[in-house]
C-alpha cells in the first residue's frame, strides 16, 4: 500500500522539490501552503506522515503540530520538521509539541528519503 505524506511549506519550489523526491520513491504526496491549509487537509484526509516547515504565514509549524496532536487520528502520526532553523531551543520546543524528527534545509534527497523510509517504511 502506498504511503501518503502531507508536505507543508510556504515555498512552492520547496514543496515541489519535496514532492519530486518522495514521489520518485513511490510515496503519494499532497501539498499544503501553510499550517492552516495543512490542518484543513489533514482533517479531510488521512496521511501516514506530515513533513512541515517551521516558519510560515497564517499558522506556523509548531502550532500545526499542536493542533494535529489534539486530533485522535494524528496522535500517533509521525511529524517531521523540514526547516532552515537549527536552534536547540526550537528543537526542544518542537519535541515538546510532538515533533518526531528534524531535518535542516537544504536537504539532500538521500537524507530525506532515508528519514522517511525509517519512519514510515517504503
Amino acid at each position: 500500500m502506498t504511503k501518503s505524506i502531507l508536505a507543508v511549506d510556504d515555498s512552492a519550489s520547496m514543496r515541489q522539490m519535496v514532492k519530486l523526491t518522495l514521489s520518485s520513491a513511490g510515496y503519494q504526496v499532497m501539498e499544503a501552503a501553510d499550517g492552516r491549509d495543512a490542518l484543513s487537509k489533514a482533517k479531510s484526509g488521512s496521511f501516514n506522515m506530515v513533513l512541515t516547515d517551521l516558519n510560515m504565514p497564517n499558522m506556523d509549524g509548531l502550532t500545526l503540530i499542536r493542533e494535529l496532536r489534539t486530533l485522535p487520528a494524528y496522535r500517533g502520526v509521525p511529524i517531521v520538521f523540514l526547516t532552515t532553523e537549527s536552534d536547540a531551543g526550537k528543537k526542544a520546543e518542537a519535541k515538546a509539541a510532538g515533533a518526531t524528527a528534524w531535518i535542516v534545509k537544504p536537504f539532500q534527497q538521500d537524507q530525506l528519503l532515508g528519514v522517511v523510509r525509517k519512519i514510515v517504511g517504503a
